[in-house]
């Protein structure tokens, strides 16, 4: 998702009444800032995703002082993507099969400790090829990590509060996308890259220690007729594939995704180097940061009762800047259109989340996330590779425009499903915070 769980016979339209309760302990009726789980759960995150803003910058930085080479940092990051991307599936089946919070405290740990290993090798020049496999290492705990955040607010968090709860988080999310490159640039000119990396590490050690004091309840005892891991993988896929308002979002995004990443990170510099310039780029890239997180801090009050059609209909916006790149737009329209795209996509994101966490039953939370991230991110290289070979061939001012509109077409197409348009956020209702999805003849019951 722009980056971001049915039995076989299930209704082909979703319903609340196949919804497990919620579990968690400290769970809020009300404001999720009243459960001392979720503080300590809030604290942590807004620590580990301070250290993994800055992480960014100071491996490049780190990677390039060492080695000057653009060959070795790509390597770099690619060996701990590709982990990442391939646990997300299993890591879905271990966030779901075991407690949340000691998946997130452990791989917190193992994330920390190799961290801890990649700022040492910088710190003291070693050849690059040692960072390949703690990179990877890093990789997996990530993958282990991202199914499991996106099935633990439902243990925190229930009805309002569950969208209040990811709009806090993402508040913090954004807040420290903008602050975090600019430390560790800071930092990393002053200290070396090592050092930002070795903040990365303490980052995630310190997490975890908050983390732990969550103290979420165990899942239900196990019976021996209870599926194996590999059943309940079986059971998350089910149930992702027989839901058409999820996996035809999942597909939407996996083309969303493809042609923004390949566009804008790609063809992105290229096309302002030679228009708008290096601090001109920066403008743009901050004025979407700030998008994002105007988004987020409105999110925590805003209700909004069918919420999908909404959502997904303003994320045609967010193609805007493709479009505007591709046709040699000056600076001040390319950052206006991606101060709109900033916040269109972060209510997309709280309100997908939102969505997710109360509808989707507890138990299978992070299987199915981890499938929706897993085919939303999967194509991303595809696109990244294909997109400069499109450009050579079609020009890269044909190939942004191009790439916008058939992104902007992708997201209005899930639209077309019925049971999506129909989903409604209950905000009054009972403490899993339910979706209520109406019946032909229903006038609609869910009130703000």
């Amino acid at each position: 998702m722009p980056a971001t769980d049915a039995p076989e016979n299930r209704d082909p339209e979703p319903s609340g009444s196949d919804v497990s309760p919620v579990s968690g302990a400290g769970l809020a009726a009300g404001h999720p800032l009243r459960s001392a789980a979720f503080r300590w759960f809030l604290a942590g995150q807004s620590i580990s995703m301070a250290g993994s803003a800055m992480s960014p910058v100071a491996l490049a930085f780190g990677v390039l002082e060492i080695t000057g080479s653009a060959a070795w940092l790509s390597a770099v990051t690619t060996a701990a993507l590709v982990p990442m991307v391939a646990m997300l599936l299993l890591g879905g089946g271990i966030a779901d099969r075991y407690r949340r919070d000691t998946v997130l405290c452990l791989a917190g740990l193992g994330a920390g400790l190799t961290q801890v290993g990649v700022a040492f090798l910088l710190l003291a020049h070693q050849h690059p090829a040692f960072l390949l496999p703690l990179s990877a290492l890093n990789g997996v705990f990530q993958g282990l990590t991202k199914p499991a955040l996106r099935g633990i607010v439902s243990n925190l968090a229930a009805g309002r509060g569950l969208q209040q709860a990811s709009s806090l988080l993402a508040t913090v999310r954004n807040a420290t996308r903008i602050v975090g490159p600019t430390a560790a640039g800071l930092l990393t000119a002053s200290v070396g890259g090592g050092w930002a990396i070795a903040a990365d590490a303490a980052s995630f050690l310190l997490a975890a220690a908050f983390f732990a004091r969550m103290s979420l309840p165990g899942p239900p005892p196990r019976a021996k007729s209870d599926p194996t891991m590999l059943g309940e993988l079986r059971e998350g896929w089910r149930y992702f594939s027989s839901t058409p308002w999820i996996w035809t979002v999942t597909s939407a995004f996996a083309v969303f995704n493809a042609v923004n990443m390949g566009v804008w990170q790609i063809l992105g510099p290229v096309i302002a180097n030679d228009t708008i310039g290096a601090e001109g780029w920066g403008l743009v890239l901050s004025a979407r940061g700030a998008g994002a997180l105007t988004a987020s801090v409105i999110m925590v009050k805003l209700a909004v009762r069918r919420p999908m059609v909404p959502a997904l209909s303003s994320m045609a916006l967010a193609t805007g800047p493709l479009i505007l790149l591709g046709a040699g737009a000056n600076t001040f329209w390319l950052s206006a259109a991606a101060f709109v795209a900033g916040v269109v996509a972060e209510f997309f994101t709280v309100v997908w989340e939102t969505v997710h966490n109360t509808h989707v039953p507890e138990r299978l939370l992070s299987r199915v996330g981890a499938h929706d991230e897993f085919w939303s991110f999967v194509p991303i290289p595809l696109g990244q590779l294909s997109t400069p070979v499109l450009a050579a061939a079609f020009g890269t001012a044909a190939v942004a425009v191009t790439g916008g509109g058939v992104a902007a077409v992708a997201m209005l197409v899930p639209l077309l499903v019925p049971s999506l348009r129909r989903l409604e956020i209950n905000p009054d209702g009972d403490r899993t915070g339910r979706l209520h999805v109406p019946s032909p003849g229903d006038t609609g019951s869910g009130r703000e």
